[in-house]
Formats: structure tokens, C-alpha cells, sequence
């Protein structure tokens, strides 16, 4: 377990189960963006846009880069779910907001993935605030940025230290 100091079978089969997890929730959200005839990636910016936010901003949010951004706010406007419009602190910078058609499309679609959360249909209500308070717990740790590594372990390699507490465990 390279990733976990500590790591076992316990942290690996989380590891295994949280990946089967990401990947069933992103079938679910492809399925539900197809019945509305939209990206995926067009659901996730229509997630994001709760008031006018500048372009660049979409894109740090949704962690693309700004031709990607452009390309949906392309998208979004041809199918009449947002608009662009000047920024009011500087004009230089464009905002995107949704119109009203967008909001409602946006409302309908968050109501299909709410619909298919799987935490609501096995969850009981003790256990989904349980599993919020765990999800919440570790988006801070996620968002604190990468753990610490040796002063002489590169990105993707395992120290020595681990590589033999390993051998040990073994």
C-alpha cells in the first residue's frame, strides 16, 4: 500500500470499492445527460452555474482549461441554456449565466441525479448523514493538496521506509 502509510487490505479494498463507486456514478450521469440529449461535461457546467460567473471561473471550477470552457459556453448558448454578457467590474472578462430556459433544464437534471443517487436507495437516514459527514472529511483533506513526501521521493515513487516495512509485514 504505496498510497496509505499504514495501508492493508482494508484501505485497498476501499481503494477498489470507491473507484467502482466513481465509476458507476459517471455511467449513471452519462445515462441521464443522454435522456436530456446533453454532455456530460454540459451537466457538470450547468451544476456550476448558480449565478453569473466569469468564464475563467467555470473553468477552474470544473478543472478545464479556457478553450475547453469556450467550447461549452458555445454549446450552451446554441441550444439557448445560457448567455455571455460583459463583466461589471471589468468589461474585459465575459460572465456566463444561465437563461431560463437553462435553469430549468438545470433543475430537471439535478432532480434525475438526485433521483438515481444511490445513497438514496439503500441509505437510511442515519447512515446518509453519516456518509456526509465521512465524504465531508475527506474533501478537506483532498482539497489541503497532495500528502507530503520524502525530501528524496519523486511524484508516483515508493520510499525505501515503506518498501520496507513491506518486506517486514511479509
Amino acid at each position: 500500500m504505496a498510497g496509505c502509510p499504514n495501508g492493508n487490505k482494508l484501505d485497498q479494498d476501499i481503494a477498489d470499492a470507491l473507484s467502482e463507486f466513481f465509476t458507476h456514478m459517471l455511467e449513471r450521469a452519462e445515462a441521464v445527460a443522454s435522456e436530456f440529449g446533453v454532455p456530460v461535461f454540459a451537466v457538470k457546467a450547468l451544476h456550476q452555474l448558480d449565478e453569473p460567473v466569469t468564464m475563467k471561473e467555470l473553468g477552474r471550477r470544473m478543472h478545464v482549461d479556457p478553450s475547453f470552457v469556450t467550447m461549452i459556453a458555445d454549446l450552451l448558448e446554441r441550444h439557448g441554456l445560457a448567455r455571455r454578457e460583459p463583466n461589471a467590474a471589468d468589461r474585459r472578462l465575459k460572465n456566463l449565466m444561465l437563461t431560463p430556459k437553462g435553469v430549468e433544464l438545470k433543475a430537471r437534471l439535478e432532480q434525475a441525479m438526485l433521483g438515481r443517487a444511490p445513497w438514496c436507495e439503500c441509505l437510511d437516514p442515519d447512515e446518509k448523514s453519516s456518509f456526509l459527514s465521512m465524504t465531508r472529511r475527506m474533501n478537506v483533506v483532498l482539497a489541503e493538496g497532495p500528502a507530503p513526501r520524502a525530501r528524496d521521493q519523486k511524484a508516483g515513487e515508493v520510499s525505501g521506509a515503506l518498501t520496507a516495512a513491506s518486506a517486514d509485514a511479509a
